[in-house]
């Protein structure tokens, strides 16, 4: 048997050859996931001779990231937010930048909210778990990706306040019940910017919710025009863009009439996200 040390040393080499952008980083994880220890604790682990049957897992787990599948899918989780949320292949994998989409959507109160392709679900979800009294729907149109949504749901013990329906958007919600907030992470990179997508994103998240094709505003001009008929008055529209993409949405919120428009930045200062108040009509 070899020792976690030897096994770190030798995976980071591999990954590194790989062209893995964080080579060491990633070997912690899946060997703390192989051996079914916390991180935090590997340090104290490492010495120690590993088990073959952990031995083999973890050889199966950098072969995978070295096909550069996305670390989430391997050890099948990924925090946000404070929270663990189960990931597939079925999803796209929950991502710091889109916490800034979380954090505006609770600058204000809300009771009602609806998550367009909610994917894993771990926008919707958190923000019923950071709003005790809200409720909530997804929509998505992938049928795996709604059995994701419905696990994290039931993990974080939220099944009694978030619902989810399959289909396209707005098709499969009801207009006799407004809401308080619509939130969504749609697709929204161009088809000329896939073709420079890391191996992680481009060959194994799932391209309908990576990219809607064109110039990458197919799924807001949707979302934006449709959203005024879910919303009640004084109602929020919040969206997660890519970072060229601010003055292109928020002019689409604008001609729709949405009132108090503004983009917001991520940690690295770039454009991500975009909300607008609703006063009705």
């Amino acid at each position: 048997m070899t020792t976690g040390t030897a096994l770190l040393i030798a995976a980071t080499q591999t990954l590194r050859a790989a062209g893995v952008n964080d080579p060491a980083r990633d070997a912690r994880v899946l060997l703390a996931h192989a051996l079914g220890i916390d991180r935090s604790r590997l340090t104290l682990a490492l010495p120690d001779e590993v088990a073959q049957e952990a031995e083999a897992v973890f050889a199966a787990s950098i072969n995978a990231r070295t096909a550069r599948q996305p670390v989430a899918q391997i050890i099948g989780k990924r925090a946000f937010y404070g929270r663990d949320f189960y990931v597939t292949s079925d999803v796209l994998d929950p991502r710091p930048d889109t916490e800034r989409l979380v954090e505006t959507a609770l600058d204000h109160p809300f009771d009602t909210v609806v998550d367009l392709g909610c994917g894993s679900g771990c926008i919707l979800l958190t923000l019923l778990a950071e709003r005790p009294l809200a409720t909530g729907q997804g929509v998505d149109i992938s049928a795996p990706a709604l059995g994701v949504a419905q696990k994290n749901a039931s993990q974080l013990a939220l099944t009694d306040r978030a619902a989810f329906v399959e289909g396209s958007w707005f098709d499969p919600l009801a207009k006799a019940e407004p809401v308080d907030l619509i939130v969504s992470n749609p697709p929204y990179i161009s088809e000329a910017e896939m073709r420079a997508l890391a191996p992680e994103l481009r060959d194994w998240e799932p391209h309908v919710a990576l990219t809607p094709g064109g110039d990458g505003l197919a799924a807001f001009r949707i979302i934006v025009a449709q959203a005024p008929d879910f919303l009640r008055p004084k109602g929020r529209l919040i969206v997660e863009i890519g970072a060229t993409q601010g003055r292109a949405v928020s002019g689409l919120f604008e001609s729709a009439g949405f009132q108090s428009v503004r983009v917001a930045q991520d940690l690295t200062g770039h454009d991500r996200v975009v909300t607008g108040f609703w006063q009705g009509s």
